[in-house]
């Protein structure tokens, strides 16, 4: 039998913003109320006071934050290093049969320069490289047979270190990408191990999205 809680959860959950802005106590629940009502009597098939709805919604609200926030946030307290580095090209090509001969030549070039920046990351039917401006030159000229569907330049890389058990808790990612969201930082780039991931954007944005997730230690 559905009731307005499990109907008010249940639509809660589709929407993962208003979710965690729940779980963050930061939405007026009544003004939130007013607004899913006609959803929620439509599903019951029956009309509801506002007030059950906020009820619901309180509930919830305190209920997500034990069960989700508490969890990510005791991850986020020990985020460890933050690497920053600008001045970035990020280059993207279809994939070829020659492509990876091309990105081989590309790192006999990075092997001789340990301070160069380098990362790769391939899709189905992508491959992105990352180097630091001054190997521009060098990556267009290796790689000039190539289909280059896209070149991205100025740009930044953040680099954060994870503590391990980031694998073992869900929403971790998006808590974080979530924040960066909400200050408008447009992510040219998401490339991760299993415990670091890096982030590439605009360098006008850096310092932004640099403080965005160094804050998230003082959670």
């Amino acid at each position: 039998m559905k009731t307005i809680s499990s109907v008010v959860e249940e639509y809660i959950k589709k929407k993962p913003f208003l979710q965690s802005a729940l779980a963050q106590s930061i939405i007026n629940l009544t003004s939130l109320s007013r607004i899913i009502k006609p959803e929620i009597e439509s599903e019951l098939g029956k009309d509801i006071r506002n007030g059950a709805i906020v009820m619901a919604l309180k509930r919830l609200s305190d209920d997500l934050e034990f069960r989700a926030t508490h969890k990510i946030i005791k991850v986020l307290k020990n985020i460890g290093e933050i690497t920053v580095r600008s001045s970035l090209t990020d280059f993207t090509f279809l994939v070829s049969d020659s492509i990876l001969d091309n990105q081989t030549n590309l790192l006999r070039e990075v092997n001789k320069n340990k301070d160069i920046f380098y990362t790769s990351s391939r899709g189905v039917n992508e491959l992105n490289i990352v180097v630091n401006n001054s190997l521009d030159a060098t990556v267009e000229e290796l790689f000039k047979h190539e289909r280059c569907t896209q070149k991205a330049e100025n740009l930044s890389s953040i680099t954060v270190k994870l503590p391990a058990e980031n694998v073992s808790v869900p929403g971790i990612y998006y808590f974080i990408f979530q924040r960066l969201a909400w200050e408008g930082i447009v992510l040219y780039e998401v490339i991760s191990t299993t415990n670091e991931f890096t982030i590439l954007v605009n360098d006008e944005q850096v310092d932004v999205a640099f403080k965005t997730i160094k804050d998230l230690k003082a959670l």
